[in-house]
């Protein structure tokens, strides 16, 4: 018997959608599988971020020197001598930049030799340079006879940085340096924000920190450059 031509092609027909719903779904469950893992992969880095900074008050002095060892994966850190890497270098003094209010400041003003620096290079738009501020504002006021944390904006406007510190209520000079990637280069090479840099009185790049570190690592190598 001779098969209906129309009668093949309305069941090809009828096929169709079901094939397309079963695409679909499996669309569905495919793309609801990466959006799992896209959020748990930024829980765990967000966990990895916030765990330096889970201080007790009591207890962050008692674990100041543990804390330097066992949570200073991204710094750089020689056999120190006096506190300072066997391999330190002088630190580059000689860029003119911009303060937050546009006027040129030569970063060698803040060059002191009764002061240890402490230069950050940080953004606002920065996660992890936000994390750093709090502790940075409680090292400037407890050793501001002694210290001088210098935050450096990478790409920030002046409106910006300004509005941003002011918000934040950061007690340490901003310069601004938007156009300035020769400083970077000086200093780097700097892959990410935030860089910091300790800088002994006598001028030396004695410790690097390529990323983000706790308040109690950064006080530690501080206090050691301080006598």
């Amino acid at each position: 018997m001779e098969e209906n031509p129309s009668h093949i092609r309305s069941d090809d027909s009828s096929n169709a959608p079901s094939d397309d719903r079963a695409a679909g779904v499996q669309n569905d469950r495919a793309n609801g599988r990466w959006q799992t893992i896209a959020v748990s992969a930024t829980a765990i880095a967000l966990l990895a971020i916030a765990i330096p900074f889970v201080w007790s008050p009591g207890e962050e002095a008692a674990t100041a020197e543990s804390s330097s060892a066992a949570i200073t994966p991204a710094s750089s850190h020689a056999p120190a001598t006096d506190g300072c890497m066997a391999n330190a270098k002088p630190a580059q003094w000689d860029f003119t930049l911009k303060d937050l209010e546009g006027r040129p400041v030569s970063l060698a003003s803040f060059r002191d030799p009764n002061k240890v620096v402490l230069l950050n290079f940080w953004a606002t738009w920065c996660g992890p340079c936000k994390a750093e501020i709090p502790g940075f504002i409680e090292l400037q006021e407890q050793y501001k006879d002694q210290l001088t944390i210098i935050g450096y904006s990478v790409d920030d406007t002046a409106e910006l940085a300004k509005k941003y510190a002011e918000q934040y209520q950061m007690n340490y000079p901003i310069v601004l340096g938007e156009g300035k990637e020769e400083v970077q280069d000086a200093y780097g090479p700097i892959w990410g924000i935030p860089a910091s840099f300790i800088i002994s009185k006598d001028g030396l790049v004695c410790r690097k920190h390529m990323g983000i570190a706790p308040k109690a690592v950064f006080e530690k190598e501080i206090v050691a450059l301080l006598n």
